[in-house]
Parts: structure tokens; C-alpha cells; sequence
């Protein structure tokens, strides 16, 4: 029996498909997010993120700008899929995010995707923006399977995951990338629309650890398995990201792979907002990165 990557067990299990049942009764009327808009996305009605029924993706391409352990030699293989259940008013992929921008992707054709990526050399298949497609993702996995599809899945998201989603992905997905973007509650009301973000984030990440560990790399530097986080430093809430890192530290793991990203550029709405109009300076940015290694988050990294 096959365990690596992962959705191999379960596919030589004959289980993807009981998994992919029990996923379609949360995507209409819609649960699959915590918005829970119960939106009747199979017929026509689109929710909160406004993503329709079918995949739209909006690339699919190896990526060299992802973390180390995803890239590699060969890249991450990005899909970019349209639409979130976020709608941050800083949101640097508006055009992708909000407006969905995108084409249709059949199930067939999402998994000739994969292998087309896999066969460029990517290390992995990197979904970004996944929560409100995943009965897509796992109608898709058999027949990449079956086509001879080998490397492990990428679950890249906000961090704004429904536990009862999460749960049914275990066993799929090698790898969870979320974000912890806030861990103050006033922060995710007035850039996310969601003030209950730092709770809903918190218990989704504990639950990625829980199915796939600290992140474990090969011998190549290529990651396998595991939980990397991300969060990105704002400009003035220097006070929220110590809290993010030492929950992580303290919550997680001390062996946490975290990108504290530098990245953060006014753009969407971000203008409405005076206090998130400027970049972070490298001061605010630099004193992220030394306080996450004074709370023995070795693996904490600038990206």
C-alpha cells in the first residue's frame, strides 16, 4: 500500500468517492466555508465568495515565487482558482479573488491540468484559493490518478476553513499552507468582514497540523508533508503579529515552517483605509522575523 503521497491511500482504499459524496452534501446549498450562506450553488445561486458550482480557474503555471521547499528545481505548480470566501479589502489578487476572473475547468480537464504540470517538473500541485471548490479538487483526483498523477497536493488558503470541510479532506491533501492573517478580532471585522477570522483560523490550523504534522522535507529540500504557515506583516499592527507568532510558538509547534511575508502593498481598497495605506517599513518587518526566532521559531523565515 501506497502512503506518499497521501490521496493514494485513500484512492487504493476505494474511499475518494465516499469522501467526494459526503463533500457534494456541503457544496449545495453551501457549507463548505464558515460564511455558511447556504447558497444553491447547483442552481445558479452564488454566495458570500460569488463563486459558481463549476471550477474556474484562472492559471495554472510552475511557480518559482512560493516558499523553498515547494519550488524546488522545478516549481510549485500554481493554480490560481477565482473567487474567496474573503474579499479583503487589502487583497493583492483582486482582479482573480473578487472579480473571478477565469475560465471554465472541467473535472476531466483540471486533472489534465495536474499532469501537465506534473509533467513540466513540479514538485506539486499548489491550489491556491481551494476552500470553495474542493468537491471539484476530489471529483478531479481519480482521474489524475489514474493518469499516472504522483505528487502531492497543495492546500494554499486564507485560513478561513470550515472544521467540518477540513475533516473530510484528511488524507487528501500532503501539504496545508494557510494564512493566519489576524488574531485580533477588530482587525478581521474591518478588513475581512469576518470578526470571528482569528477563531475560525486558529481551530482550521490546529486541525491542518493535526492530519499532516511539521513540515518534513527530503533529501532534495523538496517539501513531502506538512504545515507551513504564512502570515503577512501589515503596516501599524506590529502588537497583532507578536500575537500570531507566539500562539503559533506556543499553540502549534516551535518547529512551525512560518513565512512572515514582507509583501504587504496598498492596492483594491486598501486607499479607504488610512492606517494600511503605506508599506510596512523593514524596521516593522525585521522586528517580526527577530521576535519570531525569540520565541524558538527556527524555521521562521522572511519572504
Amino acid at each position: 500500500m501506497t502512503d506518499f503521497p497521501a490521496y493514494m491511500r485513500l484512492y487504493e482504499e476505494d474511499m475518494l468517492g465516499d469522501r467526494l459524496e459526503e463533500i457534494l452534501c456541503l457544496a449545495s446549498p453551501c457549507m463548505l466555508c464558515p460564511r455558511q450562506c447556504m447558497a444553491d450553488r447547483m442552481g445558479g445561486e452564488r454566495g458570500y465568495c460569488q463563486a459558481p458550482y463549476d471550477l474556474y480557474v484562472s492559471s495554472a503555471s510552475p511557480h518559482f515565487g512560493e516558499e523553498g521547499p515547494l519550488v524546488g528545481t522545478g516549481g510549485s505548480g500554481t493554480i490560481f482558482l477565482t473567487h474567496c470566501n474573503l474579499r479583503c479589502v487589502f487583497c493583492q489578487n483582486c482582479d482573480i479573488s473578487i472579480r473571478g476572473e477565469g475560465v471554465s475547468c472541467s473535472s476531466g480537464a483540471l486533472a489534465d491540468v495536474m499532469l501537465n504540470l506534473q509533467a513540466k517538473g513540479c514538485h506539486n500541485i499548489n491550489f491556491v484559493t481551494p476552500t470553495h471548490y474542493v468537491h471539484q479538487i476530489v471529483k478531479a483526483l481519480p482521474r489524475a490518478i489514474e493518469k499516472g498523477l504522483t505528487i502531492p497536493l497543495v492546500y494554499n488558503s486564507g485560513g478561513y476553513d470550515s472544521l467540518d470541510t477540513l475533516r473530510l479532506l484528511d488524507g487528501v491533501f500532503d501539504i496545508y499552507m494557510p494564512d493566519i492573517k489576524f488574531l485580533d478580532p477588530a482587525l478581521a471585522g474591518r478588513y475581512c468582514q469576518a470578526e470571528d477570522y482569528p477563531t475560525v483560523a486558529w481551530e482550521a490550523v490546529k486541525e491542518m497540523h493535526r492530519q499532516v504534522g511539521d513540515l518534513v522535507i527530503d533529501e532534495r529540500g523538496i517539501a513531502r508533508r506538512g504545515l507551513i504557515i504564512r502570515h503577512l506583516v501589515m503596516p501599524g499592527a506590529a502588537a497583532d503579529t507578536r500575537r500570531v507568532l507566539k500562539q503559533i510558538a506556543a499553540g502549534i509547534s516551535p518547529d512551525t515552517y512560518v513565512n512572515i511575508m514582507a509583501q504587504y502593498y496598498p492596492c483594491h481598497r486598501a486607499g479607504e483605509f488610512p492606517e494600511i495605506s503605506r508599506k510596512p517599513s523593514a524596521a516593522e518587518c525585521e522586528e517580526a522575523v527577530s521576535y519570531a526566532l525569540s520565541l524558538g521559531l527556527t524555521r521562521a523565515s522572511r519572504h
